[in-house]
């Protein structure tokens, strides 16, 4: 286990860093190496002394020299490598460079691009990160969970890599997804990355692709069956509880059935999170308040199209009925303001395949008896949005191109501000481009897609598309949850995340201007959202420490904050 201890003075306020590791032990702590940093006297006390070029550099500098490094390589999966190959080396130096630089690399380290660092994880495997649990080691997982680098864990992501991005079943490449949102808790909430833990449940791979590659790193074999899943989970849930009782569980791309079956199973008993089902819910919803804010309308007076329901669109279906039933509808009614469109097309009540998630929101047969179907018998997207005339259109298909020019141009035909979120990842799955939603809608079209677009140039005015990205959420949840130990994330959380969100919007000020923050402002709005989360925990019982007041939940949250700098170093005999 990695020993350091961090030291504040009380009286002068000073913090230093405190270590027994000497000479290349210590230059191998990616926590704790300061490289061309060192001092000459801490190269001194600690046997450094010949083992660095003797120039003395400050942090900013060997910023500049990394920032170099990175833009001389030419595509972004090597550009990727790079970062996480500086992250194994320097892990202060490798933070500093990203809050810098964090609108241009986040898409580097985090979507899209690590999709493509997903599908690449056994070819470009330099070294593991994080713990590795296979279901044949499911009575070992305590002993497992032992093995981690650092004691003291308070925040772990794990997957099972069932349903990666919008590209399905990735098996144990599917690590790089917990490490690199790991990433973005430390860069945007401050939660310092010895407290965090990565985990891969590798529970096999229904890939034929990966099952027949011989550089496969997984096990090799189809997906456990669903009684094998479910004894799994409930044994490592319960290993976690025994090892981190107070840690914040965050499940990520998980596949249909297990993400919303663990949310049920484990939501109001474990402090647990699931970030494509209550994420990507809370980030659209806080997009689809300030839009629907600010053309002067109520969230309760929109007609609603899903286009693929599957996790992420039925999280985002089912945070947005919290909020209409927070706004005063009845269950019933909030649920009457959606049409879900699925690969069957339109959700319908006699179909047999519907998840328990889709059941309510299914539509009577009878009330579609006269709509159009095709030669499969399907209600296609385009039926639907020629009977509903619907407000707000939101995709989660994976469908390049779904939303193609009739159906944007018909939506324009009605809708003076159409409401329209091209959301699917990565960047080439995208249902619409956002030039296209423009110019199909003579720039009245409110935008915010899934994956990264570049601004849009429209009769000589520049529109900057907003990013409906999770990084703007999970983050301050994390953080809030972590400042009052919360017990569970409730719904009211959630929703409290999203009015921070939708308040910070800059379309408050402008008509025209994006409906989400930018990633830039992400690490200020993490506060934000923490300080938040945090209250309303404490306003429903919820914390598992005692606040007096709100200032104290402030000082709760800033004291986890850490700032990527280089501190002071003194030899300690622990």
């Amino acid at each position: 286990m990695l020993v350091f201890k961090q030291v504040k003075d009380a009286t002068t306020g000073k913090s230093w860093i405190e270590t027994p590791l000497q000479g290349k032990t210590l230059l191998n702590s990616a926590l704790l190496n300061k490289g061309t940093a060192f001092t000459l006297e801490e190269r001194d006390q600690f046997n450094l002394l010949g083992k660095l070029p003797s120039r003395v550099e400050t942090l900013d500098e060997q910023v500049a020299r990394a920032y170099e490094q990175y833009r001389r390589y030419k595509n972004d999966l090597s550009r990727n490598i790079y970062l996480n190959n500086l992250r194994d080396r320097n892990e202060t130096l490798f933070y500093r460079l990203l809050n810098e630089h964090a609108t241009e690399m986040m898409p580097i380290i985090y979507t899209p691009i690590v999709g493509t660092a997903v599908k690449e994880y056994s070819r470009e495997f330099r070294g593991p990160r994080g713990l590795y649990i296979t279901y044949p080691d499911r009575h070992r997982i305590d002993q497992i969970l032992q093995n981690r680098t650092h004691p003291e864990i308070h925040l772990i992501v794990a997957t099972d890599g069932g349903g990666v991005l919008g590209i399905g079943d990735q098996g144990i490449g599917a690590m790089d997804i917990p490490i690199a949102k790991l990433m973005v808790y430390t860069l945007f909430g401050g939660i310092h990355p010895s407290a965090t833990l990565p985990i891969m449940l590798d529970v096999g791979t229904n890939n034929e692709e990966l099952l027949n590659d011989p550089l496969y790193l997984g096990c090799r074999h189809p997906r456990i069956s669903d009684d094998q899943y479910d004894e799994f989970i409930d044994l490592f849930m319960k290993a976690v509880r025994r090892q981190f009782p107070q840690a914040f569980l965050h499940w990520e791309d998980l596949g249909q059935r297990n993400a919303h079956l663990l949310l049920q199973r484990y939501g109001h008993t474990d402090c647990s999170f699931n970030d494509d089902i209550q994420g990507t819910g809370a980030v659209t919803l806080a997009a689809l308040t300030a839009a629907v804010k600010s053309i002067g309308q109520k969230l309760t007076q929109q007609r609603i199209v899903v286009f693929g329901a599957g996790s992420a669109g039925m999280g985002i279906t089912e945070q947005i009925t919290t909020a209409l039933q927070v706004a005063g509808l009845t269950p019933e009614q909030a649920r009457g303001c959606f049409w879900l469109v699925d690969r069957p097309g339109l959700l319908t009540s006699d179909m047999s395949q519907l998840t328990s998630a889709q059941v309510g929101y299914a539509r009577k047969p009878e009330d579609v008896a006269l709509w159009n179907r095709d030669i499969t018998g399907m209600i296609d997207l385009a039926e639907v949005i020629h009977h509903v005339k619907p407000t707000v259109l939101i995709g989660c298909s994976t469908v390049t191109g779904a939303f193609h020019e009739d159906i944007v141009r018909e939506m324009a035909s009605y809708c003076e501000r159409p409401i329209i979120f091209p959301l699917s990842n990565p960047t080439e799955r995208a249902e619409a481009k956002p030039h296209d939603l423009i110019a199909w809608t003579q720039g009245r079209a409110i935008i915010a897609t899934g994956s990264p677009f570049a601004d849009v140039i429209w009769q000589n005015k520049v529109i900057r598309v907003p990013q409906c990205n999770n990084a703007l959420v999970f983050p301050g949840i994390g953080l809030g949850v972590l400042a009052v130990r919360a017990s569970y994330l409730s719904e009211k959380m959630i929703w409290a995340a999203c009015e921070a969100i939708a308040d910070c919007a800059p379309i408050n000020q402008y008509s025209h201007a994006p409906v989400l923050p930018f990633l830039g402002d992400a690490r200020a709005l993490s506060r934000i959202v923490a300080v938040t989360v945090a209250k309303q925990a404490v306003k429903e019982g919820l914390a598992r420490v005692d606040v007096a007041n709100d200032k104290m939940v402030d000082e709760l949250v800033d004291a986890l904050r850490w700032q990527p700098e280089y501190l002071p170093f003194r030899v300690s005999q622990g």
